[in-house]
């Protein structure tokens, strides 16, 4: 088990490499490169205009070594201790923790495929017997290398539109979307549609009863912004206003119904041509409009199972934006945590004295300074420019900031302990140094407790970065974060699907982890496979 997370490690850093030196945008592993390019001293700056990200190179090098070390290791015959094998054994037998893991291990391969499965740039675009891949370079496509004109060739293409387009065309041209064609944030959808059915004594019905409301003929259904004809309905039949606007988006039309008949003299028109001509073009069934946040919706046209949110996100490209974010917190997160508190708990416990009182001291200190107001002054004090590029790695250096205390004290504590047994002195006796008896003895026999923290940290990590975003406190817009979604559904209690689905993807990732914490906690119990005398 141990060997593959190992070649992970080995697979990941040489692909990344292997991208890098490519310049091809590879899911999860461009990542080091892609922070390292992003923030001002993460990376050089070099005479050519381009940038050594020196910082990327660092971390694909630092987890090569870590795969090499883990295959090397275990390549040699390393076996568990078979206090362990019964441990893990135990751990799988307790069902709702063991399949917990698993679901938790197949978020992350799926959210490890990032814009493969989620995003609004092609995967591949066929134009003319050529074929590109926008989703996989650096560089960004201009629209008129796909037969754009005007001003829309000048930027990168709308690759939802441009689909739409080549199909319409007909021909070999094609575009090759992900699965979920829309990006987490910065992709707003302007509004969406749905159809409205006309019942045969001419009343329009939603659901089954007269409708009220809004509705339009809409000249594009994949753009439902662009309206050829609204009417205000009371009770199915047209009463109200009605407006018209031209193919360019001029309002050229106007006119008045009551109890569903036009009201005379009440029309205006303003536009080319005839009024009977634009009355009269074929811009498919009544709908009605929902701008953000939108409802969810289900078509050939526009889909959005998890509707938008006020900003015109589709909620559940949103949500996988918020489990990416969660799991690169997590990982980046929990080793450094366990690694600062680990190490200074056992230094704490073994050496004692002077040492021990003066580190308790600064804990205390620590741990009395209000971690609210630290985050709100980091918030205000920030230059703007440095949280959008790094705001993610500050919310998490501060978290880190308070995290590594609980962990200390436990650690001190079974430092304390096993320093007192006897296998402890024997080691001294045969000139054991320091560091092996701290990280080869001390260290292995505390692993239980490490072991079964390690998930409650999860999802304390989790419920803190959802928390802050929730308070506004916590990451910039340009992150999707379950906490900023849970505030938009509750700032519009009439769009109960955005408090809905934060909530549910929320407990139910913590139920998971939960869940694996307390399996692991039963499973690596001390008292399941000892007795006393």
């Amino acid at each position: 088990m141990l060997r593959i997370f190992g070649r992970l490690f080995l697979f990941g850093a040489l692909l990344g490499a292997l991208g890098e030196m490519l310049s091809i945008e590879l899911p999860t592993v461009r990542f080091p490169f892609s922070l390292s390019r992003e923030i001002g001293f993460l990376h050089i700056d070099l005479e050519s205009g381009n940038a050594f990200p020196w910082f990327g190179w660092l971390t694909t090098i630092v987890f090569l070594g870590i795969g090499i070390f883990i295959e090397l290791t275990f390549a040699k015959g390393f076996r568990f201790t078979p206090m362990t094998l019964r441990r893990i054994e135990r751990f799988k037998t307790i069902k709702r923790g063991y399949y917990s893991l698993i679901l938790i291990f197949a978020l992350a391969a799926m959210a490890s495929l990032d814009h493969l499965l989620v995003g609004n740039e092609a995967l591949a675009v066929k134009y003319n017997e050529n074929w590109s891949f926008p989703a996989f370079t650096r560089e960004i496509e201009k629209g008129h290398a796909f037969g754009i004109e005007g001003d829309g060739g000048q930027g990168p293409p709308n690759y939802r539109d441009l689909q739409n387009r080549f199909e319409d065309e007909g021909g070999d041209n094609q575009v090759v979307m992900p699965f979920l064609p829309y990006a987490p944030t910065g992709d707003t959808i302007a509004a969406v549609s749905t159809k409205l059915e006309v019942a045969p004594n001419g009343l329009a019905m939603d659901g089954g009863k007269p409708f009220s409301g809004l509705a339009a003929r809409i000249y594009d259904p994949s753009q439902p912004e662009r309206m050829h004809l609204r009417f205000r309905f009371r009770n199915g039949r047209n009463d109200g206003p009605a407006d018209g606007w031209d193919r360019d988006g001029i309002r050229v039309y106007g006119g008045a119904y009551l109890a569903g008949e036009l009201v005379k003299d009440s029309e205006s028109w303003n536009g080319a041509g005839d009024l009977a001509t634009f009355l009269g073009q074929d811009t498919g069934e009544l709908r009605q409009v929902h701008f953000p946040p939108s409802p969810p919706t289900f078509g050939a046209e526009q889909t959005h199972a998890l509707g938008t949110s006020s900003k015109g996100y589709d909620v559940l490209a949103y949500l996988f934006g918020g489990l990416q974010v969660n799991f690169k917190a997590a990982i980046v997160y929990i080793p450094l945590v366990y690694a600062l508190g680990i190490s200074i708990g056992l230094l704490m416990g073994f050496f004692g004295g002077a040492f021990d009182l003066i580190v308790q001291r600064l804990i205390e200190i620590l741990s009395n300074i209000p971690f609210l107001f630290v985050v709100m002054i980091a918030s205000t004090a920030i230059p703007e420019r440095l949280k959008e590029t790094a705001g993610l790695w500050i919310i998490i250096g501060i978290l880190l900031l308070f995290g590594w205390m609980g962990m200390t004290y436990l650690m001190r504590t079974a430092a304390l302990k096993e320093k007192a047994r006897d296998y402890i002195a024997a080691s001294r006796v045969i000139g054991a140094s320091t560091p092996r008896i701290l990280f080869r003895h001390l260290l292995p026999n505390s692993v239980a407790i490490i072991v079964t923290l390690v998930p409650f940290s999860v999802s304390s990590l989790i419920l803190a970065l959802t928390s802050l975003d929730y308070l506004g406190f916590g990451l910039p817009a340009k992150y999707a974060t379950w906490g900023q979604l849970l505030r938009d559904g509750l700032d519009n209690l009439s769009s109960p699907w955005l408090v809905t689905s934060s909530f549910m993807v929320l407990v139910g990732l913590l139920i998971l982890i939960t869940f694996v914490g307390e399996a692991v906690r039963e499973a690596f119990d001390p008292k399941k496979f000892s007795y006393y005398r």
